[in-house]
């Protein structure tokens, strides 16, 4: 397993300040956040960001994130599949050969909604095989739709396309109704990402991305994941992804080896 960092914990941080001190930080593994290298291209050219991340050692092992693709029609979901192309061909370019995907937002889904969110999940997945990049589809704890690894694992097998898997966030594991024996689907054939936090005294209805706090200084029960991840052999990257307003107000070289830190033990000793 490869211990990374989600750029989502250091938010606030441009692109480029992130390569800096993830660098520093003694972290060369790096989850992207779209919207911030979108943004870095906007003055700097891909190329001259390729020769930076070289020379500093660092690997964009994941993307995060795109949504809009299961549910919606007409000229919305022209717009989205346009917008995923757009960053595909990002993907390709930097050698990223994961990308989160997020299953749309619906208030009261049905039947009709899990045949759309199939068909669609196929459609992506063929556009990325162009572009030799997985998917990985993220459940939310919090979400009417697709909330729980069951429904994620079961849209990725009903739709059929190898580079399609699930992206496992621990902190939507255990908001949502996931249940332990979920963990027993998993396989390295469909397992392609996942995002490790923790949460200490927040009830799972009320807690938030706010509330996501370093492994190991929460409640949630990590250890069976990783046990998990190693029975399947897992050899992917382990994302540490903490969207709390407090790290992001902290030095963010600092957070960056602390978490590192936090990760690499959490792999090491389970």
């Amino acid at each position: 397993m490869i211990p990374c960092i989600s750029q989502a914990t250091t938010l606030t941080s441009s692109f480029a300040e992130d390569a800096e001190n993830y660098h520093a930080a003694g972290c060369r593994t790096i989850e992207v956040w779209l919207t911030k290298l979108e943004k870095h291209l906007e003055d700097i050219s891909a190329a001259n960001t390729l020769a930076a991340l070289s020379q500093r050692g660092i690997t964009l092992i994941a993307a995060a994130y795109q949504g809009g693709l299961l549910l919606s029609q007409g000229e919305q979901r022209k717009a989205h599949f346009d917008h995923f192309k757009r960053r595909l061909d990002l993907c390709q370019v930097f050698g990223i050969s994961t990308l989160i995907l997020a299953a749309d937002f619906a208030q009261k889904p049905d039947t009709q909604d899990l045949g759309r969110a199939v068909v669609s999940l196929a459609q992506a997945g063929q556009w990325a095989a162009a572009f030799g990049v997985r998917l990985a589809l993220e459940f939310r704890g919090g979400d009417a739709f697709c909330s729980c690894l069951d429904t994620a694992l079961t849209l990725v097998e009903q739709c059929r396309e190898p580079n399609v898997g699930v992206c496992l966030d621990t902190f939507h594991f255990y908001k949502g109704p996931s249940k332990s024996e979920d963990l027993d689907r998993l396989t390295a054939a469909n397992l392609f990402h996942v995002q490790l936090s923790d949460v200490a005294g927040v009830p799972r209805e009320v807690m938030t991305d706010a509330d996501r706090v370093m492994p190991g200084e929460g409640d949630f029960r990590l250890e069976p994941i990783i046990r998990r991840l190693r029975q399947i052999d897992y050899d992917g990257a382990v994302s540490l992804e903490l969207m709390n307003p407090e790290l992001w107000r902290a030095k963010p070289q600092q957070v960056v080896s602390l978490g590192f830190t936090a990760a690499s033990r959490l792999l090491a000793t389970n």
